[in-house]
């Protein structure tokens, strides 16, 4: 029982998300023939344990600032419920945290070893986003930004790194829609956890700019990724196979009604399901397009 807490602290559910980015980071690199197995799966884990330190380290900050005692728990927000619980105390779930940072730190040398240097940079910032993101960030205008940077698009540029031992303007490209992917799948589920944020002098999109400018806000976002995508596998900048993505536009409606009808639960939680498989499944298909593009 005591396992299963300390791994359910982590929020497993949700890493889900760096196992795509993961996939989808390695794709592109074999679709640039290069591409080796072992790295991918390596740098695949340490970005799940990187992902899973940032769960557990905002959850600790949640509990300590009192969000968690005071947000309305979803299957998509509010954290874990594991501290509110007394399951684990804050000081374990820190130390659980910090942990998983530390040991990805072994990984991150390894790489900057083997594929070069250039990686240090793009660590360092991903490590910054991890240790600030819930006692800085998330009290600074627009902090949806940081996450679509952290853990949307700089896993990206990581994995493709690690395999090809540089970043191409291309790969930039085609993180794009990840970053705006994971911009909006925290924004959405923003919504619910309004009145417990503006407790702990947060700033989110919801609050800065107020409910209905955030919905459209996240429609425009929502959108702009299947432009992008349609735009670059036009130009063939992506491989025209990427156009697999818009497959998801139906659950980017179905999201886009549940911001647009935040205050409507019955309208809200279909849509932020539908935003998880929005996210998770348009970056699935991209990778597939990538791996056809390299086929055909």
């Amino acid at each position: 029982m005591r396992l299963k807490v300390w791994i359910l602290e982590t929020r497993p559910q949700f890493l889900t998300l760096s196992v795509v980015l993961a996939f989808l980071g390695a794709t592109i690199a074999w679709y640039d023939n290069s591409f080796n197995i072992w790295y991918a799966l390596l740098a695949g884990f340490g970005l799940v344990l990187t992902h899973a330190s940032v769960n557990i380290i905002n959850d600790y900050f949640d509990y300590k600032s009192g969000i968690d005692l005071a947000a309305k728990r979803t299957p998509f927000s509010g954290g874990s419920g594991i501290l509110p619980a007394g399951l684990l105390t804050p000081k374990q779930a820190l130390w659980l945290g910090l942990g998983a940072l530390i040991i990805t730190i072994p990984i991150g040398i390894y790489f900057i070893i083997v594929s070069g240097w250039q990686l240090l940079p793009l660590l360092l910032v991903a490590a910054l986003f991890i240790l600030v993101y819930s006692p800085f960030i998330l009290k600074r205008p627009w902090p949806e930004l940081a996450a679509g940077i952290g853990l949307g698009a700089l896993p990206i540029l990581g994995l493709y790194f690690v395999q090809t031992g540089t970043y191409s303007w291309q790969t930039v490209i085609a993180s794009i829609p990840s970053f705006f992917l994971v911009h909006n799948l925290l924004l959405l589920n923003e919504f619910p956890d309004t009145e417990a944020d503006v407790k702990a002098n947060r700033k989110t999109l919801p609050l800065t700019i107020g409910k209905k400018n955030a919905a459209i806000f996240y429609a425009v976002v929502a959108i702009a990724v299947y432009v992008w995508i349609f735009v670059w596998a036009m130009a063939r900048v992506m491989p025209v196979w990427t156009l697999l993505a818009l497959l998801t536009i139906p659950l980017a409606i179905r999201a886009i009604n549940g911001a647009m009808h935040n205050d409507d639960p019955s309208k809200l939680m279909p849509g932020m399901a539908a935003n998880v498989m929005m996210v998770l499944s348009t970056q699935l298909l991209l990778g597939i397009g990538f791996i056809l593009g390299r086929i055909f």
